[in-house]
């Protein structure tokens, strides 16, 4: 109930804050995150000031194509990790942001860092917005939740689909076999997820295709791609390991699946000005996209 009434907070977040006893109900501490919500209660989030973060400003290139003082939008290189985490604990976007912005960010979340609403795989690259301040961080977050957000990919596959288009309307949640996988799962455990997808290139056993997204699920272009038989190219986890276009890739030193977000969209949360980026095939996937051969045009 919380996790939809305050979508600027994650669910850990406010498990962390129910336990400290920083959530009320009619005025009584509540310090159980499973206590069941029977309706009509008043409840009290006290969320504390933001602390310092941990992680280390560094001095990153970064490609900014957008920046005023409540949000900005970066356009990533493939191979950027957005957010620290295991195994990448610094140079990561979070902290080259936290060099560039030198203090002036967001501090839902209880730290003080970069508001980052959404993110964009470690190996894809292309456009992401990024809050500053805690105002820019409600609205953002209020319009990924609601779907309003413009977000168009662009992926070279594996395969030549066979129609010009198509939806893959497929509920997602993190694989119960393998929990570094998203798997489509049907019933309640699964978020709804929805990619439009659109041919537009021939390629050689490939296509250059377009995704919108009407939700955006973790790995969600590369999870229903390859779930109509069409895996991205070079994609580690979800292709088909190397059997197909393996050499060519090996060849050109291509070693992340062949993704790019490529335009994005949104209103501004302060000005309400309506904002659209595009970005260009980055150069690896152009140079891919040379070596497999374009055979025609599709629309």
């Amino acid at each position: 109930a919380l996790a939809d009434a305050v979508p600027t907070l994650s669910r850990e977040r406010l498990k962390a804050l129910i336990r400290s006893g920083a959530v009320e109900a009619q005025g009584t501490a509540v310090r159980d995150p499973a206590l069941k919500v029977k309706g009509d209660e008043a409840l009290r989030v006290a969320v504390p000031e933001p602390t310092p973060a941990h992680n280390e400003p560094q001095d990153i290139p970064l490609t900014i194509v957008f920046e005023d003082e409540h949000l900005l939008v970066v356009d990533k290189s493939a191979g950027l990790v957005v957010h620290p985490a295991a195994g990448n604990f610094d140079g990561t976007l979070v902290n080259a942001l936290l060099h560039h912005c030198a203090g002036q960010l967001s501090g839902i979340g209880g730290v003080a860092r970069p508001g980052i609403v959404h993110r964009i795989d470690k190996d894809t690259s292309g456009l992401l917005v990024v809050a500053k301040t805690d105002v820019a961080h409600e609205g953002l977050a209020k319009q990924f939740a609601a779907h309003s957000i413009d977000r168009r990919y662009l992926a070279i596959v594996s395969g030549v689909p066979k129609t010009g288009s198509g939806t893959v309307d497929a509920p997602l949640a993190r694989s119960a076999v393998n929990r570094k996988k998203i798997a489509i799962v049907e019933g309640q455990r699964g978020k709804r997820a929805v990619t439009h997808w659109k041919r537009l290139e021939l390629l050689s056993d490939a296509a250059l295709v377009e995704c919108r997204l009407e939700t955006g699920r973790t790995h969600q272009v590369r999870v229903h791609m390859a779930s109509i038989g069409h895996p991205l190219v070079g994609d580690p986890v979800y292709g088909r390991a190397g059997k197909t276009h393996g050499k060519l890739l090996k060849e050109l030193g291509f070693q992340r699946q062949a993704l790019h977000a490529a335009e994005l969209g949104f209103t501004h949360p302060v000005t309400k000005h309506r904002l659209s980026f595009s970005s260009p095939v980055p150069p690896d996937m152009q140079e891919l996209k040379r070596a497999l051969g374009v055979i025609g045009l599709t629309g």
